[in-house]
C-alpha cells in the first residue's frame, strides 16, 4: 500500500523558511516523479512543483525562486524546501504521485506576523 507522511509544518513569520519532508514507502521511489501541492483554506488543490526520477524539477511561477523541490531515494524521501515565505503560501502541503490525489494527511503552513 502507498503511503506518504508529510512533516515539517509550522507557523512562521513572513520572510521566513520551512523544510517540509514527505516519507514514501509501498512503491519502489526511485523510479517515480513526485509532485508537491497544497491547498489554501476555502480554496482548490493548486500544484506547487515537480521532480522527475532523474532529478528534473518545475515550479509555480508563484514560488519559482522561492521553493526548491529535492529527493533523497536512498531514504525514500522528498523535500521541499521554502524560503522567504508569504503569507499566500498559508496552506495545507502535500505530497503527491503525479496523476493522484495526495493520499496523506498533509502537512500545515501558516505564514502570519
Amino acid at each position: 500500500e502507498v503511503q506518504l507522511v508529510e512533516s515539517g509544518g509550522g507557523l512562521v513569520q513572513p520572510g521566513g523558511s520551512l523544510r517540509l519532508s514527505c516519507a514514501a514507502s509501498g512503491f519502489t521511489f526511485s523510479n517515480y516523479g513526485m509532485n508537491w501541492v497544497r491547498q489554501a483554506p476555502g480554496k482548490g488543490l493548486e500544484w506547487v512543483s515537480s521532480i522527475t526520477f532523474g532529478g528534473r524539477t518545475t515550479y509555480a511561477n508563484s514560488v519559482k525562486g522561492r521553493f526548491t523541490i529535492s529527493r533523497d531515494n536512498a531514504k525514500n524521501t522528498l523535500y521541499l524546501e521554502m524560503n522567504n515565505l508569504k503569507p499566500e503560501d498559508t496552506a495545507v502541503y502535500y505530497c503527491a504521485q503525479p496523476g493522484s490525489t495526495p493520499r496523506g494527511q498533509g502537512t500545515q503552513v501558516t505564514v502570519s506576523s
